[in-house]
């Protein structure tokens, strides 16, 4: 008996484990009236209609005294100019610990101040301006609903015809990674999917302001689970795009494609995350750094000099973004501030480590493509992304600081 009473003695004095807490938000953002789209470099398209809304989606996890945010916002980049904006407007959470990612829909507004013909931004900033407020509503609101949750964490093969390379038809990653948070009931709080590919079936030609596949990706999950679905990008650099092609080598741009491959994507993601199990007590920490990047690039120096954003720019001519890598359960995610290439992604993904290896492309940043040295400026096909990158070495510097954090989490 005596035994039993100081066992139970000191299993009331242990610290029992953090309770997880989540929490999911969300805001359209659709141009009203509508603005001209922006798929790259150079003056937007005139919009005429729109085929489903502009979100800024965030979901909210809390460990003890740790937070982390995920925020997808769809555009085709979001600088951390903005994100400053949107991290200032909500104080219950790190800046650091903030982490905005774009979904590079084609067909949005432009929110770099990419210039004209005449050599000037063509951005709204009011509009701009209304999606920084939005998008910190969103993420307040993920806050103000933090609950007690329990993890799922998935990864597998996406099957079907999704995404394919452009320019080398398997330079993909086929794996959909998958975060699901539960309530105490059992009901859904949020489905986050993390999958590399261009949500660009419509193209800014079209005069049309959609979500593009990814609207479709949310309807599907939140149909069947009833809580909110977000979308982040991976390495989808260098090409990898939506699969519209037919047979007879054409291919298919309409609103109908952009359904059949954002349900069939969400109806993979389900099947991936729907088998795994519970996150037993999981581990929740937020590591960042901040890492230069010197702008070798003439076309993106001009991007960055000429938008009205104001852009930070060292003395040196370079910018320093934010790298933030994170262990949540048995998974290790990795931002990367632009598009990196499939091969990088891969690599990336080898050195993580964890069980589940994730990768949100587009995230704190938007410096277009990243290229390892070897790839940049090496054949023709990759003479465009070579021009909108920020320089050979961006690939380089982002893997060693990549590694370096790797190296320093606990064993």
């Amino acid at each position: 008996m005596t035994h039993l009473i100081l066992f139970l003695i000191i299993v009331a004095i242990l610290p029992s484990p953090a309770q997880i807490r989540v929490g999911v938000g969300k805001r359209v953002v659709t141009p009203d009236p509508l603005l001209p789209v922006s798929g790259g470099l150079g003056p937007g398209r005139p919009a005429t209609k729109k085929l489903g809304d502009l979100y800024a989606r965030a979901m909210v996890i809390e460990r003890g005294e740790t937070h982390v945010a995920f925020i997808a916002v769809d555009f085709l980049g979001f600088p951390s100019v903005l994100g400053d904006r949107v991290r200032a407007q909500v104080t219950d959470i790190p800046a650091n610990h903030i982490l905005i990612g774009a979904s590079h829909t084609h067909s949005a507004p432009d929110c770099y101040g990419f210039p004209g013909e005449d050599g000037k931004a063509g951005c709204d900033l009011d509009y701009i301006d209304r999606v920084c407020t939005l998008t910190a509503k969103a993420l307040q609101e993920a806050v103000d609903t933090l609950a007690p949750a329990r993890l799922k964490i998935a990864t597998g093969e996406a099957k079907g015809r999704i995404a394919f390379n452009y320019y080398a038809d398997e330079l993909y990653d086929p794996r959909c990674s998958v975060i699901q948070a539960l309530g105490d009931d059992d009901r859904v709080i949020g489905t986050l999917v993390n999958y590399a590919i261009h949500p660009e079936v419509l193209g800014p030609k079209q005069g049309v302001v959609s979500p593009d596949l990814i609207g479709p990706l949310w309807d599907r999950i939140e149909t069947e689970t009833n809580g909110m679905a977000m979308f982040m990008n991976g390495a989808l650099g260098g090409m990898v795009t939506a699969d519209v092609r037919r047979p007879d080598g054409k291919h298919v741009q309409t609103w109908e494609e952009c359904q059949r491959i954002g349900d069939l994507l969400g109806r993979e993601a389900l099947r991936i995350v729907n088998e795994a199990p519970i996150q037993k007590d999981p581990k929740l920490q937020c590591h960042t750094r901040r890492v230069r990047f010197p702008i070798d690039s003439p076309m993106l120096r001009q991007v960055i000099q000429v938008s009205p954003l104001k852009h930070p720019i060292a003395e040196d001519g370079s910018v320093t973004t934010q790298v933030n890598l994170l262990e949540l359960g048995d998974a290790r995610i990795l931002t990367i501030p632009g598009e990196a290439l499939p091969n990088i992604g891969y690599y990336l993904k080898r050195k993580l480590g964890g069980d589940h290896q994730l990768l949100f492309g587009l995230t704190n940043d938007a410096f277009g493509y990243i290229l390892s040295e070897v790839d940049w400026a090496s054949f023709k096909r990759y003479d465009y992304i070579t021009r909108t990158s920020l320089g050979e070495q961006t690939g380089e510097i982002l893997m060693r600081h990549a590694r370096e954090m790797i190296a320093e989490l606990p064993n």
